[in-house]
C-alpha cells in the first residue's frame, strides 16, 4: 500500500484516538506553520509522540491523523484548535523537507469496521474504571458512561487517563478493541496502586 505525506506535531504525553477529540493551543511558530498550512490544504495533521526530548526526537512508529475540526486564530499569531482522531497511521520513513515543520510518509491503519466488547469484557472494564476513578478521587457521570458504546468507552479511557507517555503510546499501538481492553485494564490496576498525593507511578 502506497504510503501518504503527513505534516507531523510531535508532542509527548498526548495520544488521539479516531473518534475522539483533543484541544491543542498552539503557539510555537513551526506549530503556527503547521496549522496555517494544513487549514490552506486539507486541515490534517498527524499527531504523533516522540521517543525522546527534543527538536528532532526519534517518533513512535504509530501516530494518528487528526483534522482540525474547530480553530481559533488569535491576534498574535497562535491558534486554539480542536483536533478530532481521524485514523491511526505506521510511521514509515521521515521525509527531508524546507518547511520548519517535520514531515513524515505514513501508511494509514485500516481499523474493523464492527468491535465490540463481550459482556463480561464490558463489565469487567466499567468495574476496574470505578475503581480506579474512586481511587484517584476522580468524580464521573457513571450513568452517562454505561450509554457509550463499546469503541468510545475503551478509546474515551484511553485518550484521558492519568498514564504515562510509554503507556499511552501502547494503548495506542493495540491492535484489536479486546486487547486495547485488556491491556487498559492491567494498566488502570498498575497506575492505581498509587495514590496521586504518594507519588507518581511511572511504566519508564
Amino acid at each position: 500500500m502506497a504510503g501518504t505525506r503527513l505534516s507531523i506535531f510531535p508532542l509527548g504525553g498526548a495520544v488521539l484516538f479516531p473518534g475522539l477529540q483533543l484541544p491543542l493551543h498552539i503557539f510555537e511558530p513551526r506549530y503556527r506553520a503547521l496549522v496555517g498550512d494544513a487549514l490552506a490544504r486539507d486541515r490534517r495533521i498527524a499527531l504523533i509522540q516522540p521517543r525522546a526530548p527534543g527538536e528532532r526526537a526519534p517518533l513512535f512508529t504509530i501516530g494518528t491523523v487528526g483534522l482540525i475540526d474547530e480553530v481559533e486564530a488569535l491576534d498574535d499569531g497562535r491558534y486554539n484548535i480542536v483536533l478530532e482522531g481521524v485514523a491511526r497511521f505506521r510511521l514509515l520513513r521521515e521525509l527531508d523537507v524546507t518547511t520548519a515543520f517535520r514531515q513524515v510518509e505514513g501508511q494509514l491503519i485500516d481499523e474493523p469496521a464492527d468491535e465490540f466488547l463481550s459482556s463480561i469484557e464490558r463489565a469487567s472494564i466499567e468495574q476496574e474504571a470505578q475503581r480506579f476513578a474512586d481511587r484517584q478521587g476522580y468524580s464521573v457521570d457513571w450513568e452517562s458512561v454505561s450509554q457509550l458504546d463499546d469503541l468510545a468507552l475503551i478509546n474515551g479511557i484511553s485518550q484521558i487517563a492519568p498514564f504515562d507517555a510509554a503507556a499511552k503510546q501502547a494503548l495506542l499501538e493495540a491492535d484489536g478493541l479486546g486487547t486495547r481492553c485488556e491491556l487498559l485494564i492491567q494498566l488502570m490496576q498498575f497506575f492505581g496502586r498509587s495514590h496521586p498525593d504518594e507519588g507518581h507511578v511511572t511504566l519508564q
